[in-house]
């Protein structure tokens, strides 16, 4: 019987793992997941090494091996966090080859400490995919007002992009700019486009959970009904976006030129509201080329009872417009809570980067 996540796949779907660890790396707990439940991908980021390193005996040896080179926390993470993403590019090179760059994809973020700084992350992104030296690597750069000029700039250096902390859709249609002017920068410099690949990654639930509390706030009948859904009409209308802006002139010049479009990422897809069901993010926003990216708590959910019907974003797209008009007769302030999602989003990402360094830290310090 075909499964869920086989349906996804056949629908379109690339479903990425969101979450790696040298632990499931080493245990074959990835290839299992590449081979049983259809993973095409994975994406990290500081929260979830963070949560890997707590762990560390993993990575007691190489931790050991660092602290008698002297090298800082910084340092150390970066070499440990580029070790297990270089090693995961390595056993997803397979999928990589053939898809023609499409999937087998490895994220590794810069520092979140760089998220208003352009030309550091500029800087980071380059050391990151050198140090590396891995095709299917994707570089996670977020969508700030200073990220946008450093999308560009990587793109241009012919470095593969994911681009992340997308809320709003007029951020949104600014990243597919940025993406845009970085083809356009990488074909004057004489750059194979076809071997650039980018996604840009869409938050779903965060978006749920504030708006709910907003309605819950104004607690009228007409307020609550419009409860759980903005998350799924705000990721269908960038869908929809999506398509516009890679129909237009400008882009079918690049894409003829051979430039693979900027693919759009759900992202933040685990179910944070216990009554709704856990697959909600996943089976509801359903299209071809999209890539949703799961932690494998929701992976496992769709695997084993998940129901894919097709697509199913754009038969409601018109609906996601008269959701959106409701939402602001009710007085959400949409405009608020994405800009809101956003200084939380690098905040908490902060955060998660301190810990991480923290962790290390005294790890180095007991192997001195």
């Amino acid at each position: 019987m075909t499964t869920p996540t086989a349906q996804l796949s056949k629908a379109g779907v690339s479903i990425w793992l969101d979450d790696l660890s040298r632990e499931r790396i080493t245990s074959g707990s990835l290839a299992t997941l590449i081979s049983s439940h259809d993973v095409v991908g994975v994406t990290t980021n500081p929260t979830i090494f963070a949560a890997a390193l707590t762990d560390g005996e993993s990575y007691a040896q190489q931790v050991r091996e660092l602290a008698s080179s002297g090298v800082d926390a910084d340092e150390a993470v970066f070499q440990i966090t580029t070790t297990d993403v270089a090693s995961a590019c390595d056993i997803f090179r397979p999928v990589f080859d053939k898809t023609h760059g499409v999937d087998g994809r490895v994220s590794i973020e810069v520092s979140p400490t760089l998220a208003h700084d352009a030309p550091g992350t500029i800087a980071e992104a380059q050391r990151l995919w050198n140090t590396m030296g891995k095709a299917n690597a994707l570089i996670k750069i977020p969508a700030t007002l200073a990220g946008l000029d450093a999308i560009t700039d990587v793109i241009g250096a012919g470095i593969s992009v994911n681009v992340t902390l997308i809320f709003s859709l007029e951020r949104y249609a600014a990243v597919i700019d940025a993406f845009i002017a970085g083809l356009e920068k990488a074909h004057a410099a004489g750059i194979d486009l076809s071997t650039i690949h980018s996604v840009a990654s869409f938050f779903v639930s965060r978006v749920d959970t504030e708006i709910d509390k907003r309605l819950d706030a104004i607690g009228t009948d007409a307020a609550r009904a419009l409860k759980s859904t903005a998350g799924l009409a705000n990721a269908r209308l960038a869908y929809e976006l999506y398509e516009q802006r890679f129909a237009t002139p400008q882009a079918a010049r690049l894409l003829a030129a051979g430039a693979n479009r900027q693919r759009p990422l759900w992202a933040s897809t685990g179910v944070k509201d216990p009554n709704l069901p856990d697959t909600l993010y996943v089976t509801e926003l359903v299209a071809a080329g999209v890539v949703n990216t799961m932690p494998e708590k929701t992976l496992l959910a769709t695997f084993d009872h998940g129901v894919v019907v097709g697509d199913t974003i754009t038969p409601n797209v018109a609906a996601a417009h008269e959701f959106f008009a409701q939402l602001a007769e009710a007085g959400v302030d949409i405009d608020d809570v994405t800009d809101l999602l956003e200084r939380e989003g690098v905040d908490k990402f902060i955060v998660s980067w301190g810990e991480l360094l923290e962790t290390v830290r005294t790890a180095l310090e007991a192997n001195r």
